[in-house]
C-alpha cells in the first residue's frame, strides 16, 4: 500500500486537495474517478516514522478476531453479499488497522479478486491459517459456516493462551517489584546506618558485614550494575534470536516441574486444534502441518512435527516420531496413532485438542498455588535478612547505652 496526494475537480470545477492509499498510481486515479471526480494531479508520499500508524504488539487480537467472524458469519446468513458485509464491518469497526484492511479488500471484491486473495494481502491481519481455510470455503461454497467454526476456533486459542498468561503475570509482576525493593533498601536505606554504626565503633555480626559490603558495592559500583543487568537482557534476547539457544531454552522450558506441564499442555492443545480444524476445512495434511507449525512457539514441539511430515512424505507413520520424543504424552501419541489406523484423525485431534484446552486451566492453577508460596518464601528471606542486618546490630549498641 501507498499513500497519494491529489489535486482534482468535482463536477461543479472547485478545487480539492486531498490524500488516500492506494497500490498503484493508477488504482488512486480510479478510486478518485469512480466517486466522480476529475484527477488534475496524483503523486505518491512516502510516509515518515511520525505518520505511520504504530501497534505495540499485533495490531488486530484474537479476542477481536473472534468477533469479527461471528458478525461476518451472521451477515452472510442473513443474505448479504460478501462485498456488502465487508462495507458494514468497516464502517462498524473502532479498529485502525482493520478498517484499513477492509477498506482495500471491499476495493479488491469490487474487481473480481477472492476474498482469500483480497486478505492475503494483509497478513499482520489475517494469519495465513485464515486466509487458506477460507480458500477452501469459497471453493466448496460453505464460508457462511466455515467463518463460524474460525470463530470458534480462534475463540479457544484466545482462551488458552489467556489462562496461560494469567498464570504467569502475577509471578512475573511479584519479581519485578521485589528486584526494585530491595535496591532501593540496599542502595537508599541500608546507607542511611553505616555513618552510625562507625560512630559507635560497634563489631558488627557476620550478617550485617554482609549486607553492608553488597550495599557499598551497589553504590559505587551501580553503572556497572545496570550494565550487568541490561548485558543479561540483551544476551537473553540474542540466545531467543539464535535458533540452536532457542531450542535449548526450549527444552529447558518442558523440563521445569509444574511449568513445563503448562507449556507443553498449551503446545499440545495448540498443535491439534489447528491440525483438526485445518484438516477439517480440506487443508491437505502436508500443508495443515506447515500452517501449523507456525502458530507454535516451543522448538521442540515444532521440530518433531517437522519430522513427522518427513515421516509422512516417506510413505511412514505420521506419528513415529511424536512416539520417539519425549516431549510428546502418551496419551497424545495413543489417540493420534488410533486415528491413523482408522482414518478418523481429525476426530482424535479434536478430542485430544478439548482434553488439553481443559487441562491448561488445571496447570495453570497449580502453577499458581506452588508460586505464591514460593515468591513470598523468597522475598521475605531477601528482606528479613536486610532488616536483620540494620536491627540486630541495633540492638547490641542499645544494650550498651
Amino acid at each position: 500500500m501507498a499513500s497519494f496526494k491529489y489535486v482534482a475537480s468535482d463536477f461543479y470545477g472547485h478545487e480539492i486537495k486531498g490524500r488516500l492509499e492506494a497500490f498503484n498510481a493508477e488504482q488512486a486515479k480510479k478510486l478518485l474517478k469512480d466517486e466522480g471526480y476529475k484527477v488534475e494531479n496524483i503523486e505518491e508520499v512516502k510516509d515518515s516514522i511520525w505518520t505511520k500508524d504504530l501497534y505495540l504488539g499485533k495490531p488486530f487480537k484474537n479476542r477481536d478476531m473472534v468477533v469479527f467472524l461471528q458478525q461476518f458469519s451472521a451477515l452472510l446468513k442473513a443474505g448479504l453479499t460478501v462485498v456488502d458485509t465487508i462495507n458494514i464491518l468497516r464502517e462498524q469497526t473502532k479498529n485502525k488497522a482493520l478498517n484499513k484492511a477492509l477498506y482495500y479488500i471491499e476495493i479488491d471484491l469490487r474487481q473480481g479478486t477472492s476474498l482469500a486473495n483480497s486478505m492475503r494481502k494483509h497478513p499482520k491481519i489475517f494469519s495465513t491459517i485464515l486466509v487458506n481455510v477460507i480458500h477452501s470455503a469459497e471453493m466448496s461454497g460453505s464460508l457462511e459456516d466455515t467463518l463460524e467454526e474460525l470463530s470458534a476456533y480462534y475463540n479457544k486459542q484466545h482462551k488458552t493462551m489467556t489462562k496461560v498468561k494469567s498464570s504467569l503475570a502475577y509471578p512475573v509482576v511479584v519479581m519485578f517489584v521485589a528486584f526494585f525493593v530491595v535496591l532501593f533498601l540496599l542502595m537508599y536505606v541500608v546507607p542511611q546506618f553505616v555513618t552510625m554504626f562507625d560512630q559507635f565503633g560497634a563489631d558488627l555480626p557476620g550478617i550485617t558485614k554482609f549486607v553492608l559490603a553488597v550495599s557499598n558495592w551497589l553504590v559505587a559500583n551501580w553503572l556497572l550494575f545496570l550494565l550487568i543487568v541490561l548485558g543479561l537482557a540483551v544476551g537473553f534476547i540474542a540466545a531467543l534470536q539464535n535458533e540452536k539457544s532457542r531450542y535449548h531454552l526450549d527444552q529447558l522450558a518442558l523440563k521445569v516441574p509444574v511449568f513445563g506441564q503448562l507449556v507443553m499442555k498449551s503446545n499440545m492443545a495448540n498443535m491439534s486444534r489447528t491440525l483438526s480444524s485445518l484438516m477439517k476445512n480440506a487443508v491437505p495434511i502436508i500443508q495443515a502441518i506447515d500452517l501449523t507449525k507456525d502458530t507454535l512457539k516451543n522448538l521442540v514441539i515444532k521440530q518433531t512435527l517437522e519430522q513427522s511430515k518427513s515421516s509422512l512424505k516417506q510413505g511412514n507413520s505420521f506419528v513415529r516420531p511424536m512416539k520417539d520424543h519425549w516431549a510428546f504424552p502418551f496419551m497424545v501419541t495413543q489417540m493420534i496413532a488410533v486415528g491413523e489406523k482408522t482414518g478418523s484423525l481429525e476426530e482424535m485431534l479434536n478430542q485430544v485438542a478439548t482434553f488439553y484446552e481443559d487441562d491448561v486451566d488445571t496447570a495453570a492453577e497449580q502453577l499458581k498455588s506452588l508460586l505464591e508460596p514460593l515468591l513470598i518464601i523468597s522475598l521475605s528471606v531477601i528482606v528479613g535478612t536486610i532488616v536483620l542486618a540494620i536491627v540486630v546490630p541495633m540492638f547490641d549498641l542499645y544494650s550498651q547505652i
